[in-house]
């Protein structure tokens, strides 16, 4: 096991690094910026240290800064989180080359995956089926082009994207250049990576990921599958659950299926999870994240597994203490996301100073914070502020005890997601258990 490791993150997944350290006796060392200097991964961690100033490629995405932090405190691992560096291939390469571990997998395969266009090339190989789609396009005239076979409308997609950037619908050729030059900027300004690629546009699937762990010892298994379509207009996830409502069997057990064969194929290690488009009874390969996910926690929710200490049992050389066959969904768990956005205003941004919080409790419940009353939310960073889980012994319990600890979350001083997350749960669409990607705005209409 590992002596101390770097936590390379903020908020709450540098919070939720800390506690499974911690709890595996493992020294922290967290890094902040100047306006995260208060913050409660700061003051939980063994150690802190300041990596610069509050803009991100200034802070914490300065490698320099954080590498240089990791081999001053003596750490032998690094654990990146989400976001950030989570998926940036040369910086795995930059640890290994300092003798520090990477806790995620091979930066071969960070690489394969964090270029969608091959990851999809890679998940054909592997049997795995995939949105009918291009490779990297050269420019307008190829899209046009492509467009015209696939037909209208279609997705333009950042090779290196994620979280709803550098995507655009195109219904029609008339938008198409538009939308090109459009996806390209939003792609290079997020990724430092303008390519795109372009996908037949499935209408109003589901999206649906499968959690995976594997071992360096070519050990592989799946922890069922989370449902993830309730989506705002700008794609980002804004209520989960797991297991996914209202899918068939032989559906379920082909989505495990693939995802067990993608990581086999790719030579895949540590936590993962495999996305998909699920279409009446089609299954279409999306994209892999090769990183802990956002929404992890309804999966360790309904299959008791702490999936971060895996992580780092996994880099620290450890095989998987268990075999698909003793892995058994129990229960429902859902998990909203608490952002400082204003709903009511397109999801606008909202930095400010949290003047008062009380967040829920009581049976079934668990909230992953870094936020107290006084703290300062700066616009340099996610909204997200808390998610928010409950579990139950069915998805109507799970739905009950989340409308409970909605009710008893009080945020003041800025504006938040919570009482829109009521709505939602609220809606004869997300009770069946039968929504899609198009849902939300559809549902809510002039409110997103």
């Amino acid at each position: 096991m590992f002596r101390k490791v770097l936590i390379a993150n903020r908020g709450e997944i540098a919070l939720r690094i800390n506690r499974a350290c911690q709890e595996l006796g493992v020294q922290t060392v967290a890094v902040f910026s100047e306006p995260d200097r208060e913050s409660l991964h700061v003051r939980q961690a063994d150690e802190a240290f300041c990596v610069g100033p509050g803009p991100v490629p200034r802070s914490y995405l300065n490698i320099p800064n954080i590498i240089s932090t990791a081999l001053i405190t003596g750490c032998d691992a690094v654990h990146p989180g989400y976001g950030f560096l989570a998926e940036n291939a040369r910086f795995a390469e930059i640890c290994a080359d300092h003798g520090l571990t990477f806790i995620g997998p091979k930066p071969s395969v960070i690489a394969a995956m964090g270029d969608k266009a091959t990851a999809k090339r890679m998940m054909h190989e592997a049997g795995v089926s995939t949105t009918p789609g291009t490779g990297i396009l050269s420019g307008v005239a190829e899209a046009r082009s492509r467009a015209s076979e696939f037909g209208y409308p279609v997705l333009l997609k950042a090779t290196a994207g994620g979280g709803g950037k550098g995507m655009r619908v195109v219904e029609r050729e008339q938008e198409l250049e538009r939308a090109f030059a459009g996806a390209t900027a939003e792609a290079e300004a997020s990724f430092k990576d303008g390519r795109v690629y372009m996908e037949k546009l499935i209408l109003n699937p589901r999206h649906v990921e499968v959690q995976v762990l594997a071992d360096e010892a070519g050990n592989v298994v799946h922890l069922g599958e989370r449902d993830c379509s309730m989506q705002k207009p700008s794609h980002q996830k804004l209520v989960e659950e797991a297991p996914a409502p209202n899918l068939h069997q032989d559906v379920r057990d082909m989505l495990h299926d693939m995802a067990v064969r993608a990581c086999v194929h790719t030579g895949y290690s540590n936590a993962g999870t495999l996305e998909f488009l699920v279409s009446d009874g089609a299954v279409y390969f999306m994209e892999m994240n090769t990183r802990i996910q956002v929404e992890h926690p309804v999966t360790e929710m309904v299959y008791g597994i702490d999936l971060v200490k895996e992580q780092i049992r996994i880099a620290a050389g450890e095989r998987l203490g268990y075999s698909q066959d003793d892995l058994v969904a129990r229960g429902h768990a859902i998990e909203c996301r608490i952002n400082a956005e204003d709903p009511r205003n397109h999801f606008a941004p909202q930095a400010g100073t949290v003047a008062k919080v009380v967040f829920p409790g009581g049976p079934g419940i668990r909230v992953d914070t870094h936020v107290h009353a006084g703290s300062s939310i700066p616009p340099y960073y996610d909204s997200m502020i808390a998610k928010i889980v409950a579990y139950g012994e069915s998805r109507d319990a799970a739905i009950a005890r989340m409308e409970r600890a909605l009710r008893e979350t009080l945020i003041e001083g800025v504006h938040t997601t919570v009482e829109f997350c009521a709505e939602v749960l609220g809606t004869p669409e997300f009770r069946s258990g039968r929504y899609n990607v198009g849902s939300l705005p559809a549902m809510l209409g002039s409110a997103v």
